[in-house]
């Protein structure tokens, strides 16, 4: 991020007189924002994704009370990631970004309501209410990915993003496990949810207006993208669905090691923990490293982390490996953004990687609701293995075909 005085900024006349004393954030195509704006659009996307790192706690917690079967949890998570990508994506094809401010406030007022109604639901009524608050999360999501697609260096922002989630996460994880669910139980973690949802409301007055053109494209960010770019979303896919499968299953997956529900939670925490280094770690790296390697590498600590979740590991080695996956899920996360630009420039893939990840969030839980029974769950574990490997070959063969010279 570079910083400029905003006198000097081609488009400063089109902003308040107050953002006159703050410098633009360079790196953005079209109208340049403070850093205020940038930090809004950053914290809004980490209140909108901070359910994801939950729904392991929240869902099993469900499933304890027995308002939730096993296989309910992979569908109430399938559904609620399901409506947030669908909107995340239809956004960034159909919507112009004018008026943020606005609609962040009344998708915070609508996500408010349904995080509270789901305390008096159960069953089929969970699913129905998951599903309708990810309405308002896809919609604070897609102003928060318009920002990052509209940066000279997407991954960097992402890891940004990915960062203030772990960190996010981890903190409101490990308050629900120790403080939370054991006294209150899923209702009240999801009154914490909600108040923290509510925490949108203040970030959203801090939004720009309106975003810019993004790089490469002829109009404000909308658009469907060319072939290659679908096929890259298509490896983002399956290599996200890997993660989210198994992820939703991690303490029963521990119950079925013959570990109590405490060392399951404990391993979500340490996960979630590992992820913000993970973050931080591929900040470091973005721009220095390609984005093929990283898939390899973590991919080999994957396979890894899910051949231990399959046998009757100690507590300490199922810990360890969660946060091991952890670690790797958010290095791999934020290059999945330079995948889709190298294969389509024009970004128009790259508006659609989130949504693509959170749709991941959906079509993996769903193909483990239909892998696991309520006596064995390790099928979500052979799910994610074929899911990773048909992600990584679409991966693989983007990179080669982009690099080879032209004959």
């Amino acid at each position: 991020m570079s910083l400029r005085p905003r006198s000097t900024s081609p488009a400063a006349a089109d902003r308040p007189t107050g953002h006159l004393l703050e410098p633009d954030v360079d790196e953005v195509a079209g109208l340049p924002f403070t850093p205020t704006e940038a930090a809004a659009c950053i914290a809004l996307g980490v209140l909108a994704l901070l359910i994801s790192g939950l729904m392991g706690l929240l869902l099993a917690a469900l499933a304890e009370e027995g308002r939730l079967s096993a296989s309910g949890i992979g569908l109430s998570a399938m559904l609620e990631a399901l409506s947030t990508g669908l909107v995340t994506g239809a956004a960034g094809i159909l919507l112009k970004p004018v008026r943020l401010r606005a609609i962040a406030l009344v998708a915070t007022v609508v996500l408010v309501a349904l995080d509270l109604a789901t305390l008096g639901v159960s069953g089929p009524g969970v699913m129905a209410v998951r599903a309708l608050a990810g309405l308002p999360e896809g919609v604070l999501l897609w102003i928060s990915i318009g920002f990052i697609s509209r940066t000279a260096t997407p991954e960097r922002w992402a890891a940004v993003l990915f960062t203030g989630m772990g960190l996010t996460q981890l903190a409101v994880a490990t308050g629900l496990s120790a403080l939370v669910l054991p006294r209150f139980g899923a209702n009240g973690g999801y009154l914490v949810v909600a108040a923290a949802a509510a925490l949108a409301l203040p970030v959203a007055l801090f939004l720009p207006s309106r975003l810019g053109a993004v790089a490469g494209a002829d109009a404000e960010g909308s658009g469907a993208p060319p072939l290659r770019g679908w096929i890259a979303l298509a490896g983002t896919l399956f290599m996200a669905a890997s993660l989210t499968a198994v992820a939703i299953y991690v303490i029963p997956l521990g119950r079925q090691a013959g570990l109590s529900v405490a060392v399951g939670r404990t391993s979500v925490s340490v996960a979630l923990a590992c992820q913000m280094a993970g973050g931080a770690l591929a900040t470091a790296i973005a721009g220095r490293v390609r984005y093929i390697h990283v898939f390899w590498v973590c991919a080999a600590v994957f396979l890894a982390t899910w051949g231990v979740y399959a046998v009757h590991a100690p507590a300490w080695l199922f810990v360890t490996m969660s946060g091991l996956a952890g670690l790797a899920t958010f290095v791999a996360g934020p290059f999945l953004v330079p995948m889709t630009i190298e294969a389509d420039p024009s970004r128009r893939a790259a508006m659609q990687s989130g949504a693509v990840q959170l749709l991941a969030g959906a079509f993996g839980p769903l193909l483990a609701a239909l892998a696991v029974s309520e006596r064995n769950i390790h099928g979500v574990l052979i799910l994610a293995v074929v899911l990773q490997a048909a992600g990584l070959a679409v991966a693989t063969a983007l990179h080669r075909t982009t690099a080879a010279p032209e004959v």
